[in-house]
């Protein structure tokens, strides 16, 4: 008895990035364009084996839609256990065609400058998939320790004064996580006895009293080194100045890296703290619910007072991720399930978003920008000359139409995904979905809708409007500034990322029915952690090799 050779393609997203960022951090500079063709072909093997496991988790293939690789055949929860379906493999396949997109922007100019960009890139690729797969709370720490050193090199990739200040910033607060994070796993250990994500939901029912307050204490101080991630009002503040001081694109990367945390909550509390979880049942829910709603304030808020464009990207990043917390809270699987459709095409919107600043700021230069901030300050209008027709430039054009799509998927307007999305969450809110426990097989669900559902509708619909002023304000100072407009020189490698993810967010809209029913089926299925439970501790390990019989020693002595 053999593992199937599909079963290794789970560890694949980690394998194949360690690997390949291993082998590249001995080349010099001199070598920059082996680095750049040995790092895309990485990511293009990773979007294959990506597309791979969506087929697989989906297709039948695997028992309950779930594929298990239980790393040195030691059988959970000793073990480590990698674990894959529907939601990590379209995790997976996000990540790999961001980080496609990213690294072919970086060709022209980014991947040149620093001597390990590339192996920091491949690492941050294994941190963020290795947070995807694990089911083992010790080794999500790990994975999440190494996408973080990672992204603290690329932060400072190009430095100046600007990134030298967001980054000191940003290591002080994630190293102050991560120290929570250790404290929270040692009295979820303390009290459960293990840290298999599986074995630690079987027990939490059986916990009580003071081993059961220990339990929430550990989760609490757990969860915030997600929600720091998550840039949870008021762990967010971080957030704006990372985004607008790094790299293009290190920071459509981090824009990833902010829904890895609203991954890892949503996993974990649909697992650990399910209706199955006796008096830990529902715990925190409210929190991310009101805490969400309170996120997406603050990011309207920050985005309606920026001008910055870097800045208005990243507080439109913390309204993405509020949203999907709140949704997570409000805990119904039909909201989850518009509400991850909404991470995807906000994750796209903003990254192509983040990739676009740069190629804007090329318009104007440094004096006519400085002028129009000066006449606007002092209220002076400028008279427009007599018009003259001329003809727009094709690169103004690409421009223009680019960042109209950005702000249509970020403000959710129609017909592209924001829109789609906000339009599901709507339904779901407004016709509650009636589900079944598993312990004892009641209906459950509620018969009106509560008061938060209003209040999540009405702050949806507010920040949208908010990110329709923000991106039209800026639109018109960037694009109809009179006698400001300079067209930039554009290379084919930084448009083509732009064009692609673009492009997605459109294929995301004409596939918009299946896309859904994929995205439904892995939200039904995270809402049944019996099925995990018994997937992960059952899963068989593989006979060891049959040992061949001892030789036998004839001790009587011959006669002579």
């Amino acid at each position: 008895m053999s593992l199937h050779w599909t079963q290794h393609l789970i560890l694949v997203p980690v394998i194949l990035p360690l690997l390949v960022g291993a082998a590249l951090a001995p080349l010099t500079q001199g070598w920059h364009r082996l680095k750049f063709w040995l790092s895309y072909a990485s990511i293009l093997g990773l979007v294959a084996n990506a597309l791979a496991l969506v087929h697989l988790t989906d297709g039948g293939a695997w028992q309950d839609g779930m594929g298990i690789y239980l790393a040195g055949n030691w059988s959970a929860p000793f073990g480590i256990a990698l674990l894959a379906d529907r939601l990590s493999s379209i995790m997976l396949l996000l990540t790999a065609l961001l980080g496609l997109a990213s690294l072919h922007f970086t060709k022209q100019r980014w991947g040149r400058i620093g001597v390990h960009f590339h192996t920091l890139f491949q690492f941050l690729l294994m941190g963020i998939n290795g947070a995807f797969l694990t089911h083992d709370l010790f080794n999500l720490f790990v994975f999440f320790e190494v996408m973080l050193a990672a992204s603290y090199g690329l932060v400072l990739h190009g430095y100046n004064a600007e990134r030298i200040r967001a980054s000191m910033q940003y290591i002080a607060i994630n190293l102050a996580a991560a120290l929570l994070f250790l404290l929270g796993l040692a009295l979820i250990y303390a009290t459960t006895g293990t840290l298999n994500m599986a074995d630690v939901a079987g027990r939490v029912p059986l916990l009580a009293g003071d081993d059961l307050a220990l339990f929430k204490i550990g989760a609490t101080m757990m969860a915030l080194t997600f929600l720091t991630k998550s840039a949870m009002w008021p762990l967010g503040f971080w957030l704006p100045t990372t985004y607008a001081a790094a790299s293009p694109p290190v920071a459509a990367m981090l824009v990833l890296m902010t829904k890895v945390g609203a991954y890892v909550v949503l996993r974990l509390w649909l697992l650990i703290f399910s209706d199955d979880a006796g008096a830990a049942a529902g715990f925190g829910k409210d929190a991310l619910l009101y805490g969400g709603m309170a996120t997406i304030v603050f990011g309207a808020a920050g985005m309606l007072s920026t001008d910055t464009a870097g800045r208005m990207a990243g507080y439109a990043a913390i309204i993405s991720s509020g949203t999907l917390l709140a949704v997570i809270g409000y805990g119904q699987p039909n909201l989850v399930t518009a509400g991850i459709y909404y991470l995807i095409g906000s994750t796209l919107a903003v990254a192509a978003f983040l990739l676009l600043i740069e190629l804007i700021d090329r318009i104007r230069t440094p004096r006519s920008a400085m002028l129009a901030l000066t006449m606007e300050a002092y209220a002076v209008e400028d008279a427009p000359a007599e018009p003259v027709g001329r003809g727009v430039p094709a690169v103004m054009a690409f421009l223009s139409l680019a960042f109209a799509a950005c702000a249509l998927m970020i403000a959710g307007l129609p017909p592209l995904p924001g829109f789609i999305a906000k339009f599901g969450m709507f339904h779901a809110v407004l016709h509650p979905q009636v589900v079944a426990t598993a312990a004892n097989g009641v209906m459950t669900g509620p018969t009106t809708i509560p008061v938060a559902g209003w209040v999540l509708i009405a702050l949806i619909v507010l920040s949208g409007l908010i990110a329709v002023i923000s991106m039209m304000r800026f639109g018109v100072r960037t694009f109809w500034a009179s006698g400001v407009l300079v067209p930039p020189k554009l290379h084919r490698t930084e448009v083509m990322p732009i064009i692609f993810l673009l492009g997605l967010a459109i294929g995301m809209t004409i596939q918009a029915n299946a896309l859904f029913g994929y995205l439904a089926r892995a939200s039904d299925a995270i809402h049944r952690p019996a099925s995990y439970i018994g997937r992960v501790l059952s899963e068989p390990t593989l006979p060891g090799p049959a040992s061949s019989p001892a030789p036998t020693i004839n001790l009587t002595p011959e006669a002579p």
